[in-house]
């Protein structure tokens, strides 16, 4: 987290008040000495575009475990790819798996409203 908040340039005081905590709260998120909350987390994924993953430390790519275009097509040139795509359209949590819910919904809202 304090990684994010340096190349971003902020202070923990200008961070605190952005994401509504106090300067010390940040700080001892940052050392480690306290956890922060989930709503904290989700701030934090979401202001600086990260993944809960890439803060979690799970990976070392900012946009986390997700996959892009890039790697989509990198699969669909492997031997069973498509078997795998499949495998990450309906593997719970995944990127894939909440998008196809979404483009899903959206498909059966605009057919409802037809």
């Amino acid at each position: 987290m304090k990684e994010l908040r340096v190349q971003a340039r902020y202070s923990q005081k200008q961070l605190a008040d952005l994401c509504e905590t106090t300067q010390a709260s940040i700080g001892r998120y940052e050392t480690g000495l306290a956890e922060p909350p989930l709503e904290k987390l989700l701030w934090y994924a979401n202001f600086f575009n990260v993944s809960l993953d890439y803060i979690f430390g799970r990976t070392d790519t900012p946009k986390g475990m997700t996959q892009s275009k890039d790697a989509l097509k990198s699969v669909l040139n492997d031997e069973g790819s498509v078997e795998q795509i499949i495998a990450m359209c309906f593997t719970p949590g995944t990127a894939f798996n909440d998008r196809l819910k979404e483009t899903i919904a959206q498909v059966l809202q605009e057919v409802k409203n037809e």
